[in-house]
C-alpha cells in the first residue's frame, strides 16, 4: 500500500493534498464551532452556508497562490511548516472578513482562535505524517550511493537532511577547511580536513566516489578557491541544484549538476548601473541582428527584460531565429508582458530590406551582433568573412542613419587586436567602417565593444572538454602555451548594453576580461575534478590523455584587447575606452571598393593585400587558406606543367 502512495504521479499526489485540505478547512470550522458551543453544531442556516463556501474556497486559492501544494515532502521540513502557517493566518484572516462582511453578530469571536489551531493541526501534520512515512520507506527500501559533502555549515546541514529523507544518496562525512569544526560531529557525520590524505583513505574506504559541494552563501571567488583545493583529490566533484528549487518541486535532489562554467573561470559579477542599463532600450524600440547567435539570443533576453516597446529579431538561420522567438514568446507569457516580438528573416548585407525593416518600427537602438566568428571557417572562407563582416556591417550602419536609429552598437571582439587571422582582421575593419562613418553622421551614436572569449557559446573549449572528458578521452588541446581570456555570456552582454549607453560617438570600447587563462591548466583541472588522472610520460596509468593538435589557421597563442596605452576609464569599473587610430572615409571608401572588386573576381591574394594595407598590426601566420582559391591554382599549375613547351625552329 506504501509503495503504491509513493509510485503516484506528482500530479496526482498534489490533487490528494489539495483534496485533503479542502476537507480540512470546514472541517475545521465546524469542530470549533462544535467545540466552543459544546456540542455538535448544527446550525447550518443561509448565512452559515456561505461562510463555510466561501472560506474554503478563498483558503484553498491562498493555499495554492503561496505554494503549499508544490512542495515535495520527501525534502521539506521546517521550511514546509512555516508555509503552513502563513496559510493558516491567511485563512483565519479570511474567515474574519467573511463574518464581518456576513454581519454574523452572534459569531463567538473565540472560534477564530480555535480553527486556526486546528487547521494548522490538521494541515500540518498531515504534511508532517507523509514526511514520516516517506522517509522511513525510503530507508527500509533503498541505500543510497555513499557522498561526502563539501561544507559543513548551514547549506551542508540543510542538505544532509534532504538527502536522508531521500533514497539516491547517504551522506558519509562532511569535508570543511575549518579548523574549528574539523574532528567535530554534525548533523551525526563527522567533519573530515581535506588535506589530510589518512581521512580521504577512510572516504575511499567507504566507497565514496562524489563530493557535492554545499555552499550556497559562497562568493564566485571562495567557489573558485575551494574547487581549486578539491581538485588534487581522488573524487568526482559536483553541485547540488538550488535548495528553493528542490523545495518548490522544480529540480530534484539526484539532478546532480557539473560544475558550472562560471565555477571554473567565473568572478563575482560588478552590480549593473540600472540607468545604464536601460538609457537606450527602455520604452524604445529595439532592433538586435544575429539574433539567435549566442550573443544576440542573450542580448534578446536582457533587452527583453528591459521593457523596450517592440524587440526586432533579426537573424539570417530560420532554426536559430524559431528557438529565439519561441523562448521570448513563452516568457513573455509566463511574465504577462505585452513587448511586441517581430521575427524577420534576413541578412545585414542586404541594406534595402535592414533599412525597410528599420523605417516601419522606428527603431531607436540596433545592437549589431550579426558576424562571422569562428576563426579556422573565416580563415577558409575569406571572401565570404568580409563580405559578412565588413560589408555587413557597413549595409547595416548605412541602413540605421538612413532610417533615423539614435544608437548602434557593433559586437567586436580581442581578436581585432593585432589580427593573425581574417575574423580579427574582418572584425577591426568593421570598426574602422563605424569611426569613419561617425564623423560625418553625429546624429547617430556610433560604438564598438571588445571582449573575448564568452563561456558556453557555441565552438567554447568547456563544453567540448566535458564531452570529450565523457568519452574517455583524449582531450584535444592546440598547443600547451595558448591561454584565452573567458567572460560569460550574460555578463558580457549586460557590459555591452551599458558600454553603450555610455558612448558619445565612434568610441572602442573594451572589457575587463579579468585575468587570462591557460587552456592546458584548465583541462587537467576538469579531468581532475571528474575524479580522473591526467595520462601522460609520469602518469602512463592515468585516464585521461591530453592531445596537442597544433594551432589551427588563424589561431594566436594569445589574444589582446587593446592596441596601444592610451585607454581610459568610464563610469563602470569593468568598461574602458581606448583611443584608436583610424582611416578618413575618403581613403577607406576606396579601400572597401577594391575589396569589392577583388570578391567578384576571387581574386583571395590582392584581398589580403588590401586588409594588410588596410589594418595596423594584421599579421597573417599562415598561406591563404581558401579552399577554392588553393583548388583553382593546383589546377592551374598543372594545366601550365602539362602544356608542350614550343618546338626549336628548325634553320
Amino acid at each position: 500500500m506504501l509503495l503504491t502512495l509513493l509510485n503516484i504521479p506528482p500530479f496526482f499526489k498534489k490533487l490528494l493534498l489539495f483534496s485533503i485540505d479542502g476537507i480540512a478547512i470546514p472541517f475545521s470550522l465546524w469542530l470549533a464551532l462544535s467545540l466552543r458551543y459544546g456540542k455538535i453544531y448544527t446550525d447550518f442556516a443561509y448565512t452559515s452556508f456561505l461562510v463555510f463556501a466561501g472560506l474554503t474556497v478563498l483558503s484553498l486559492s491562498v493555499f495554492v497562490s503561496i505554494g503549499m501544494h508544490r512542495a515535495v515532502l520527501r525534502y521539506a521540513g521546517l521550511k514546509m511548516l512555516e508555509t503552513v502557517g502563513v496559510g493558516v493566518l491567511a485563512s483565519t484572516g479570511i474567515l474574519i472578513a467573511l463574518v464581518f462582511l456576513g454581519q454574523e453578530a452572534g459569531f463567538p469571536r473565540s472560534v477564530f482562535i480555535i480553527y486556526g489551531a486546528l487547521l494548522f493541526i490538521l494541515v500540518g501534520g498531515v504534511r508532517i505524517l507523509a514526511l514520516r512515512l516517506l522517509g522511513a520507506s525510503k530507508s527500509h527500501f533503498n541505500k543510497g550511493k555513499p557522498v561526502a559533502i563539501y561544507g559543513a555549515g548551514d547549506g551542508g546541514r540543510q542538505l544532509v537532511g534532504l538527502l536522508h529523507n531521500g533514497s539516491e544518496y547517504t551522506p558519509v562525512a562532511f569535508l570543511d577547511d575549518d579548523a574549528q569544526l574539523q574532528g567535530r560531529d554534525v548533523e551525526g557525520l563527522k567533519v573530515f580536513d581535506p588535506s589530510e590524505s589518512e581521512e580521504l583513505n577512510f572516504l575511499q574506504r567507504k566507497g565514496v566516489e562524489e563530493i557535492l559541494l554545499a555552499i550556497p552563501s559562497a562568493s564566485m571567488d571562495q567557489r573558485k578557491k575551494i574547487i581549486k583545493r578539491l581538485e588534487p583529490l581522488p573524487f568526482y566533484v559536483r553541485t547540488v541544484p538550488d535548495f528553493q528549487k528542490i523545495m518548490s518541486g522544480k529540480a530534484q535532489l539526484d539532478q546532480l549538476e557539473e560544475l558550472r562554467l562560471e565555477d571554473l573561470l567565473g568572478r563575482d559579477p560588478v552590480a549593473p548601473d540600472k540607468a545604464l542599463l536601460g538609457k537606450c532600450i527602455s520604452g524604445k524600440p529595439v532592433l538586435v541582428t544575429g539574433a539567435g547567435g549566442s550573443i544576440g539570443s542573450e542580448l534578446c533576453r536582457q533587452i527583453f527584460a528591459l521593457n523596450p516597446t517592440v524587440l526586432v529579431l533579426f537573424e539570417q538561420s530560420e532554426f536559430a531565429l524559431y528557438q529565439i522567438e519561441h523562448e521570448l514568446r513563452q516568457m513573455r507569457i509566463i511574465n504577462g508582458h505585452d513587448l511586441e516580438i517581430i521575427p524577420v528573416l534576413g541578412s545585414v548585407t542586404h541594406k534595402n530590406r535592414l533599412q525597410n525593416i528599420l523605417s516601419a518600427y522606428a527603431v531607436e537602438t540596433v545592437y549589431h551582433a550579426a558576424a562571422y566568428k569562428h576563426v579556422p571557417l573565416v580563415e577558409h572562407n575569406p571572401a565570404e568573412g568580409v563580405a559578412n563582416n565588413v560589408f555587413g556591417t557597413l549595409q547595416a550602419t548605412e541602413a540605421a542613419i538612413q532610417a533615423g536609429v539614435s544608437d548602434f552598437v557593433l559586437i567586436s571582439t580581442d581578436k581585432a587586436v593585432r589580427p593573425a587571422n581574417v575574423m580579427g582582421a574582418t572584425k577591426r575593419m568593421a570598426e574602422m567602417v563605424l569611426q569613419a562613418l561617425q564623423e560625418s553622421h553625429p546624429e547617430i551614436t556610433l560604438s564598438m565593444v571588445r571582449f573575448g572569449n564568452v563561456l558556453g557559446s557555441s565552438g567554447s573549449v568547456v563544453p567540448l572538454f566535458r564531452k570529450q572528458i565523457k568519452m574517455g578521452g583524449p582531450i584535444t588541446v592546440t598547443h600547451a602555451d595558448v591561454i584565452r581570456y573567458f567572460m560569460t555570456i550574460p555578463e558580457a552582454v549586460q557590459l555591452v548594453i551599458q558600454a553603450g549607453a555610455i558612448a558619445q560617438g565612434g568610441d572602442v570600447f573594451v572589457l575587463d576580461m579579468g585575468e587570462p587563462v591557460k587552456i592546458l591548466d584548465l583541462a587537467k583541472q576538469m579531468i581532475h575534478l571528474a575524479g580522473l588522472k591526467v595520462q601522460d610520460e609520469e602518469n602512463p596509468e592515468g585516464d585521461i590523455a591530453i592531445k596537442f593538435t597544433g594551432l589551427r589557421p588563424g589561431e594566436k597563442l594569445y589574444e589582446e584587447l587593446l592596441i596601444g596605452e592610451n585607454v581610459s576609464g568610464t563610469r563602470h569599473p569593468m568598461i574602458m575606452r581606448a583611443e584608436e587610430e583610424m582611416l578618413p572615409w575618403n581613403e577607406l571608401e576606396q579601400l572597401l571598393v577594391d575589396m569589392k572588386q577583388c570578391m567578384k573576381e576571387h581574386d583571395i591574394d590582392k584581398l589580403r593585400a588590401l586588409l594588410l594595407e588596410a589594418v595596423k598590426g594584421y599579421q597573417p601566420q599562415h598561406d591563404i587558406e581558401d579552399h577554392i582559391w588553393k583548388k583553382n591554382r593546383s589546377r592551374t599549375a598543372q594545366v601550365e606543367t602539362q602544356i608542350p613547351a614550343p618546338a626549336d625552329k628548325l634553320h
